[in-house]
């Protein structure tokens, strides 16, 4: 029967099952949990429920806990935890050898938490210790790790010393939870102290471990630190031997720092350990001589590639090319460009669109335009995403008649506009001031079939409003909200800047009301524009009530809202509440802005004023005083 079972063939099992009944010898719990186990094994936990439930019972054979916890385990593996928490209440109410252990609630409570099932995981942690069961290792380790992964590492924290406290000593697997919980957090303090607590702990640290405090360390740009490279140093010390993972991340974060003689370092200590380095390090190390270095270097490192049958990727290339577009790096990414071709690679439409769109970024749209060109004379035929690209460079610069040209030659060729097309052209005319021929698009687009989303119904409003079409813009909103449109909080941000820019505050006040009613939540944008605007307009309360509002709800004001608002209130001369909003710049360590540094200056000039509020502003912005007679 377990030959059977092993080789996926239950209904083979059940006939020797059935040959043994003939037999008349007594069954027992072993002989059925081989037939549970197969039929689980094939994915029909349904019979082996029935079986362990009904056929078990009728043929005198008591299920033990190994006979549940075959179920158990295959409900769980199927993502059926809600069916194995059920099972596990008819174990426990049968009681006797069927009374779940911890491996039995260990078994559930992994399946919950893999389900995203955090609380319902949790409340079974606490019945398994009210039913007088200790949590093992494994107990905790389920737990800490489901934590992690949920960001949760406040409870993490907490199940690991209630863990400690009660005497059940954690592992590696443990720590390694912790530590890589917090350094996803950026959280690297703790990352290291824990480190540090599981070597006191006589646990000796694994490669995994050194692996994921040195992306930390990388992830938040102090690779450079000399703590940094001694948790590197150190691992050698131990013994732990490095893997391609290890090095791949001290590598990547040399590359990164343009420290590339360092990477070429540990790129040769890499070969000396005998460890061979993939295609991985291999683009890890060439995008970081793109980047910084020259391309000397670069041909000589794919000639190594190739010598090794390492394919090379134009994929990768795009990619690189793309990161130094997007840094304005063009003049760079055009080398490597031209390098590609030069070394036989055939660049495809991503890599032409992502070298025309870094001129477009940088204004340079007559070698945006001849790139466009030599991508045609490559034989490569343009697609909706490149006649966007061009669209949307004289767009951006104000070219719109250009931008327009290029959409009528891509309907011409046969390419059908996307939704972002049309998105990109409707907002173009808006912001030249066309509404008209805005409209005319947005009608176009309509009847021509093409989806119309969230943006494109964003874009419309915020140029109706730019260009004072307000009622318009209303009437389109009210639209909007009576059908199934589903509204974001960008859109409602939208009419509320509108609203405002028409003097229409009582309007603006009921949209910022009603976001809750439409189950959102206001972004950091949409308390920006309520607390400055009621600022300008002299509802200081009011400011003061959304400002307060905003921190109840965890929106954390940013640096720009905070510089804004005090600058705002020093004009209408309101000191107190100025110094208010510099004592949160000076707590959240936030640099003052040039014209708010400009504005204190001012103040301070003026004798009368300053002497009298100097007190209430932070100690280190009093330097200003001095500054102001200087």
């Amino acid at each position: 029967m377990d030959c059977c079972c092993r080789a996926r063939r239950p209904d083979l099992a059940f006939a020797f099952f059935g040959r043994f009944l003939r037999t008349g010898l007594a069954i027992s719990a072993i002989l059925f949990n081989s037939l549970l186990k197969g039929l689980c094994d094939a994915k029909r936990t349904d019979e082996s429920l029935d079986v362990l439930l009904c056929r078990m019972p009728e043929l005198g054979c008591v299920p033990n806990v190994i006979s549940y916890s075959v179920l158990l385990k295959s409900f769980c593996s199927e993502k059926k935890s809600q069916r194995a928490v059920e099972l596990l209440q008819i174990m426990a109410k049968e009681g006797g050898v069927c009374s779940p252990n911890v491996v039995s609630y260990n078994t559930v409570i992994d399946g919950l938490f893999k389900e995203g099932e955090v609380a319902k995981a949790c409340d079974l942690f606490h019945e398994m210790v009210q039913q007088g069961i200790s949590p093992d290792v494994m107990t905790y380790s389920s737990i800490i790790r489901a934590l992690g992964k949920a960001r949760a590492m406040d409870k993490a924290e907490m199940f690991f010393r209630q863990m400690v406290d009660k005497g059940v000593q954690p592992d590696i697997f443990i720590y390694t939870n912790l530590i890589h919980g917090y350094a996803t957090l950026g959280q690297w303090k703790e990352a290291v102290r824990v480190f540090n607590l599981m070597v006191d702990d006589g646990i000796v640290p694994d490669h995994h471990i050194f692996n994921i405090l040195i992306h930390a360390y990388d992830a938040r740009g102090m690779m450079g630190d000399a703590d940094a490279m001694l948790i590197f140093h150190e691992m050698k010390q131990q013994g732990v031997k490095s893997d391609v993972v290890t090095y791949l991340n001290v590598i990547a974060a040399f590359c990164r720092m343009g420290r590339l003689d360092d990477a070429m370092d540990i790129f040769t200590q890499m070969i000396d350990q005998g460890l061979p380095p993939n295609q991985a390090v291999y683009h890890c190390l060439i995008k970081g001589f793109c980047t910084h270095g020259g391309l000397v270097k670069v041909k000589e490192l794919l000639s190594e590639m190739i010598s090794k049958g390492m394919h090379l990727d134009v994929v990768f290339f795009n990619s690189v090319i793309n990161d130094l577009c997007k840094e304005g790096k063009v003049v760079k990414a055009q080398q490597v460009f031209d390098f590609i071709r030069h070394i036989g690679l055939c660049p495809n439409i991503a890599m032409f669109c992502s070298l025309m769109e870094g001129y477009c970024l940088i204004g340079k749209m007559k070698e945006a335009l001849r790139i466009f060109e030599s991508m045609v004379s490559a034989g490569l035929q343009p697609n909706v995403v490149a006649y966007g690209t061009l669209i949307n460079g004289y767009c951006k610069r104000g070219r719109i008649d250009n931008g327009l040209n290029i959409f009528r030659e891509m309907l011409l060729k046969g390419v059908k506009p996307s939704t972002i097309t049309y998105n990109i052209v409707i907002g173009g005319l808006f912001h030249a001031g066309r509404t008209v021929a805005a409209k005319e698009k947005f009608q176009e687009m309509i009847e021509s079939g093409i989806p119309v989303d969230i943006g494109i119904y964003n874009t419309v409003l915020y140029g109706l409003l730019r260009n004072n079409c307000f009622d318009e813009a209303d009437t389109l909103f009210k639209k909007l909200r009576s059908t199934n449109v589903k509204i974001d909080i960008v859109i409602i941000t939208t009419m509320i800047s509108g609203m405002f820019k028409a003097r229409r505050i009582e309007e603006a006040k009921y949209l910022f009301d009603s976001i809750s009613a439409n189950k959102l939540v206001p972004s950091i944008v949409t308390y920006s524009l309520m607390i400055t605007n009621f600022i300008n307009e002299g509802l200081l309360e009011e400011a003061d009530d959304i400002f307060s509002a905003m921190e109840k709800a965890g929106c954390a004001p940013n640096s720009r809202l905070l510089n804004h608002a005090t600058r705002l209130l020093l004009e209408k001369g309101e000191i107190i509440r100025a110094a208010n909003y510099l004592a949160k710049i000076d707590k959240k360590n936030f640099s003052l802005e040039a014209s708010t540094t400009e504005m204190l200056i001012s103040l301070f000039s003026r004798k009368e004023a300053w002497q009298e509020h100097i007190k209430l502003f932070p100690a280190k912005y009093q330097f200003l005083v001095g500054a102001s007679y200087s």
